[in-house]
């Protein structure tokens, strides 16, 4: 079965990815048409998981993958993965500046980008849209070096999209429960929920295509998609997760969704 999988074109491994990962989020979003409001504690609980897993995926899936297929470059083996790494990083700062956008849990005055007239609840599904841009980035540069590796190298691609799959249903619900709570409707909230990870089948597609046609890119790739997830977390979750304090839950919350993602990664890739 993996060796049938592994055989089949990246960049359809890649939408298939991206697309599981976007499903996950519409099924958390789906938690709107059963709850009307998510206590704060819990929201906090849910966006510190997914910087644990973030983390741990941005490492164990994508920069240290990224440092093994550059080793022929002996004591410079570093260098994709540092240059690759700090694009990530300024490629994100770019789409924060020119997106405008409201981080989940903090008051309209603070939103940033530039000056904008769109409703909160548009700003706050931007937030989330340019978060999961490297994640579907990522997704797609991982399926995208199938096609210079094996079926280990699948393997480690379909963890990535898995472990980001996990962290994306709470995000969801973390997403269009308090869109609810804006005062739209179900119908909308859940609308807006999923349609914040619709970049991820997008932008998988696009990651897998550059690599496959730019196949000696793919280490700059792999580090490119770290490094931009690290800026999410550090930028974004982190943040959000210690609005209103329960920072301790939050804190524990990263912890163990960096350890799942950890396990999932080693053991299974």
């Amino acid at each position: 079965m993996l060796e049938y999988f592994s055989s089949l074109n990246p960049v359809l491994l890649a939408l298939l990815a991206g697309l599981f990962t976007w499903g996950c989020t519409a099924v958390g979003a789906a938690l709107v048409f059963f709850f009307k409001d998510l206590n704060q504690k819990w929201t906090n609980v849910m966006l510190g998981f997914a910087a644990g897993v973030m983390i741990a995926a941005s490492f164990w899936s994508l920069l240290s993958p990224a440092i093994e297929r550059s080793e022929g470059m002996g004591i410079f083996s570093f260098v994709p993965a540092l240059v690759g790494f700090t694009l990530g990083g300024v490629f994100l700062r770019l789409v924060d500046r020119l997106i405008p956008h409201l981080h989940l849990g903090f008051p309209e005055k603070e939103k940033e980008g530039p000056k904008t007239k769109l409703h909160k609840s548009i700003l706050l599904v931007l937030s989330i849209t340019i978060h999961n841009i490297p994640e579907g980035a990522a997704v797609g540069v991982a399926f995208g070096a199938v096609l210079v590796g094996d079926t280990e190298t699948f393997v480690t691609a379909a963890v990535l999209a898995l472990g980001i799959g996990i962290q994306n249903f709470p995000e969801g619900a973390a997403v269009s429960i308090p869109l609810r709570g804006e005062g739209l409707s179900r119908a909308k909230s859940f609308w807006y929920g999923q349609l914040s990870a619709i970049v991820e089948p997008i932008f998988a597609v696009i990651g897998a295509l550059l690599v496959v046609f730019v196949t000696p890119i793919l280490p700059y790739a792999l580090a490119f998609a770290a490094g931009a997830m690290i800026f999410v977390v550090i930028e974004e979750l982190i943040p959000e997760s210690q609005v209103e304090g329960s920072t301790d839950l939050a804190t524990a919350a990263t912890m163990a969704g960096f350890a799942v993602m950890m396990v999932l990664d080693v053991a299974l890739g």
